[in-house]
């Protein structure tokens, strides 16, 4: 038993020494926990103006070299070539109005140059039976691409195998834009932006439901307050249980001492 306690209204507050240890331990975790989900609010709330900031803007040149991809993100482009599908990789596990499918993924090599940037041409239902990858069509010849810049993200947790070095057959499911894993798959210079195909554009498209950031921004908030509440919740517990009436012995005891 503690020897912390003092009085208030005939109540002793007499912590255990337990009690203390893990209320000292859940409150400060309780709150990072929540400090973390907001946080992650914020950033999508940053991002998400940053989609608006360039949402009506003029189209520019997409850029052959970049050495900071981040000034691009959601920055509208340009840009002329050709389409090869050689290298064309399906996005798996992509939902669109609560269906399942795919983002169809292909290699555009730019009008005049050696280089290649991937266009997400949308998105594709799956087919009844999910091992069944869908047949895709693709425009021939020079196209005119619109879109928005799309970096992926580089966080990726996957339970997907490492592709086999020694098997030369084009993997065309992937679980996760693995930009890296990507660049070093295929023997074509690759830009490490991405664009998503404009919903106005016509060259090659399919659905374009583009997902903003800031969709899931009020589970975020709700998940950190959530976790304040529990802090909250965690210390009322600690203050409850530690305010004890004082037993007979005791209070006999007490007026004694007077």
């Amino acid at each position: 038993m503690s020897d912390l306690q003092f009085r208030i209204s005939g109540y002793v507050f007499r912590p255990s020494w337990l009690g203390t240890l893990i209320t000292l331990v859940c409150i400060p975790v309780f709150i990072s926990l929540g400090q973390w989900q907001y946080q992650k609010a914020e950033a999508k709330q940053a991002l998400q103006s940053q989609l608006d900031g360039h949402k009506n803007e003029t189209p520019v040149p997409f850029p052959l070299q970049s050495d900071d991809p981040e000034p691009w993100r959601y920055r509208q482009v340009k840009v002329t070539g050709i389409y090869d599908t050689r290298y064309q990789i399906l996005l798996d596990n992509q939902v669109d109005n609560n269906r399942v499918g795919y983002h169809v993924i292909t290699p555009l090599h730019i009008d005049g140059t050696d280089q290649y940037v991937l266009v997400n041409r949308g998105w594709v239902p799956a087919q009844a039976n999910h091992s069944d990858t869908p047949v895709v069509s693709t425009p021939q010849g020079m196209q005119q691409i619109q879109g928005q810049v799309w970096i992926p993200t580089t966080k990726i947790y996957s339970l997907e195998k490492p592709a086999d070095r020694t098997d030369t057959k084009w993997q065309s499911v992937w679980q996760n834009m693995d930009m890296q894993r990507y660049l070093a798959s295929v023997p074509i210079a690759v830009s490490p932006l991405v664009i998503r195909l404009s919903p106005a554009s016509e060259a090659g498209g399919f659905m374009r439901n583009w997902p903003a950031p800031a969709e899931r921004i009020e589970t975020h908030i709700g998940y950190a307050y959530q976790w304040y509440g529990f802090a909250v919740t965690a210390f009322i517990i600690y203050m409850v249980v530690s305010f004890r009436k004082p037993g007979r012995n005791e209070s006999d005891k007490n007026a004694n001492a007077k």
